[in-house]
């Protein structure tokens, strides 16, 4: 399956990922669009990283997954968007599943602004920034969907 549009991806709950060198941040919704976040996963190999990807996307009976794309401020698409689809395009060879890419642009910031309004501590956020930046993606990708339909 290639990679589908926001639009095409089934209703139901919907896996996220936020993709960085050393970790890879994870969020879910839930049928009726409640995001959460769910998990920071240590980056090892690939195998073993889509094996907890695969196992939280069955565990929440997901449909689709939505990917963070980290586009340039500028719109330009770099390095750092090559390896995210490349993260796509790997999954898919495991599993043929809707996957869509979502804007990340500022998902980081808006999560760590979150973070520190809720009263959350710089070492607490350290350990969940990633799984709620996946979280203001998965957001992001619901509303856009919502709006081009």
């Amino acid at each position: 399956m290639p990679f589908a549009d926001l639009t095409a991806l089934p209703d139901g709950p919907l896996l996220a990922l936020d993709p960085g060198s050393k970790t890879i941040g994870i969020a879910v919704s839930t049928s009726s669009g409640v995001v959460t976040p769910v998990e920071t996963i240590a980056r090892t190999k690939f195998t073993a990283d889509a094996q907890r990807v695969f196992a939280l996307y069955d565990e929440f009976g997901c449909v689709g997954l939505v990917i963070g794309l980290p586009v340039n401020m500028d719109g330009s698409l770099g390095p750092r968007a090559q390896s995210s689809r490349s993260l796509g395009t790997n999954l898919l060879r495991i599993r043929d599943i809707p996957i869509a890419f979502e804007d990340e642009r500022l998902s980081t910031e808006e999560a760590e602004d979150r973070l520190i309004a809720a009263g959350m501590r710089r070492e607490q956020r350290e350990q969940v920034i990633d799984a709620h930046a996946a979280a203001v993606i998965l957001e992001s990708a619901l509303r856009n969907r919502a709006a081009q339909s």
